[in-house]
């Protein structure tokens, strides 16, 4: 099965200049816990809600801070022709639970997260979410 077949394809995106109440407000319209950076057409970052925990609240960052300053700006992504078990093991490799979509062109298109491919392939599911589970990964808040 491939990423285009489970995915959400809704995605919104917030600007760099957005603050992280907006950005925070759009993640509850939206219901999810992370959002997409976008600027000229390009990703430039992601904000996850716990980075408007630890890297904003947690620091006393006000609501009126730019998502640019939280925004986790190495963003790691898939295509969405790849195999959602070639997904699944990059997911549980880099600890991390949302990953972006874009197409060949690199233009965002969706975002899957460990339930997405949970509820596609419980077995790929299940095997990213015990490498999810384990300690450390890139993108620690230390």
């Amino acid at each position: 099965m491939k990423v285009q077949q489970c995915m959400s394809s809704n995605v919104e995106v917030c600007a760099p200049d957005d603050t992280i109440r907006d950005v925070a407000r759009k993640m509850v319209e939206c219901d999810c816990g992370v959002m997409p950076i976008g600027e000229n057409d390009r990703l430039v970052g992601v904000v996850t809600d716990r980075d408007i925990a630890i890297r904003a609240v947690a620091e006393g960052k006000g609501p009126d801070t730019p998502a640019r300053s939280v925004m986790s700006q190495e963003v790691l992504y898939c295509y969405d022709d790849e195999d959602i078990q070639e997904v699944s093991d990059n997911l549980a490799m880099l600890k991390i639970r949302r990953m972006p979509v874009v197409n060949r062109d690199k233009h965002l298109v969706g975002i899957v997260s460990l339930g997405d491919i949970t509820m596609s392939d419980g077995r790929a599911g299940e095997i990213a979410f015990r490498g999810v589970s384990q300690p450390g990964g890139p993108h620690q808040q230390a």
